[in-house]
């Protein structure tokens, strides 16, 4: 078992009153996550929403039936809820009955993309992320130096729980996500019409990776409209297939307002979209991935340990660009990620109308207290 590192975090919101959500993609390891939580814990019931006699027990109770079903466990885990008729309602009513049992909810992201829980819970739930395993999980159950001998694979097949633990299978694996699960959540959904745009949509994202995209170009290479390709990415991103990082602008004209990069949760995932996993020295996009790998590993690290960090990248009109920047209580923060030997410095632009502005280069070499 592989330590996540908001299994504490958990645990210690445990008798807050509050319901706790576990969201994430499928396959991620969220009901893993809640079984080692809850392994050395007594009074535990466990209902797997996936088997029709437990969501039956749940779906469309009257308060007093969930009483009866609750009461006198001390923990209790719904599992795959989203598969729960009127889910958010029925959280509401166990919240509501302030009850001295933990209730711990796992979810995909059909939950978010229906609006089940929000709405009727609001203000009961304690929501978290859980994304696939972070460099630093896996530094914690290995070493520093086992994880840097394995860094090329990562970049090539990422870190999903099983293309973790089963190496050797990893290729079968991404392609099964990648075919089978990565979508499941949006085609269940009512918005999405044209699963063969969206899948065109998704590996042009992929071929584009690192770069600022357009939605006109995107619009055009797909041949659905803007609105729908924005409507579709936004989707995407609930689903935690990829996410967006906005230009950062403030002082200066020439600065890029309204760009965008997209990148992907999971370095296997994006290469399983286009069908490559040559090794990394046979590859044009080694500098892609690694920034890539890098943009996801600190989205990772600031939500586990629950910053309010705003991530973006920065642009100028004659092409002068940072990779990351991260602006915090007012305080900015720069980053250029480098595969090779390459040296960067901070753009005079840059770096005359933000003179308080830290900036470091982020290389093989030196990463590991940038993700930690």
């Amino acid at each position: 078992m592989i330590q996540r590192d908001i299994g504490q975090l958990i645990k210690n919101d445990f008798g807050s009153g509050y319901v706790i959500v576990v969201m994430g993609a499928r396959q991620v390891g969220k009901t893993t996550l809640l079984d080692s939580i809850t392994e050395n814990e007594t009074g535990v019931l466990k209902l797997n929403c996936d088997d029709s006699d437990d969501r039956m027990s749940i779906e469309n109770k009257t308060s007093t039936e969930l009483r009866q079903l609750i009461e006198g466990h001390r923990i209790v885990i719904i599992d795959e809820a989203q598969r729960v008729k009127n889910i958010g309602l029925t959280l509401k009513l166990i919240a509501d009955m302030k009850l001295n049992t933990q209730v711990l909810v796992t979810g995909s992201a059909s939950f978010s993309l229906a609006n089940e829980i929000n709405e009727p819970a609001t203000g009961r739930l304690l929501e978290y992320q859980l994304f696939p395993l972070s460099l630093h999980e896996l530094i914690q159950d290995t070493s520093q130096r086992e994880e840097h001998r394995l860094l090329k694979q990562r970049l090539v097949y990422g870190m999903y729980p099983r293309v973790i633990t089963h190496p050797a299978d990893a290729r079968r694996t991404l392609t099964n996500l990648a075919n089978n699960y990565l979508y499941r959540d949006l085609l269940e959904y009512r918005g999405v019409k044209k699963p063969d745009v969206l899948q065109k949509l998704v590996q042009a994202l992929a071929l584009q990776l690192g770069n600022e995209v357009s939605y006109n170009e995107l619009s055009r290479l797909v041949g659905i409209d803007k609105e729908t390709v924005e409507s579709y990415i936004d989707l995407l991103e609930k689903c935690y297939v990829v996410f967006r990082l906005r230009a950062y602008s403030r002082n200066l004209r020439t600065e890029i307002k309204r760009g965008r990069k997209i990148y992907f949760y999971d370095n296997g995932i994006r290469n399983a979209l286009i069908s490559n996993f040559a090794p990394l020295e046979q590859r044009n996009d080694a500098g892609a991935l690694w920034e890539n790998l890098m943009v996801s590993e600190r989205m990772k690290r600031n939500a586990y340990r629950q910053s309010y960090a705003q991530m973006y990248f920065w642009r100028t009109m004659q092409q002068q660009e940072i990779d990351l920047v991260e602006e915090m209580d007012g305080r900015l923060a720069a980053f250029e990620f480098k595969w090779g030997k390459a040296k960067a410095k901070l753009p005079k632009p840059f770096a005359d109308n933000y003179p308080e502005c830290g900036f470091k280069v982020i290389s093989p070499d030196d990463y590991v207290d940038f993700i930690s």
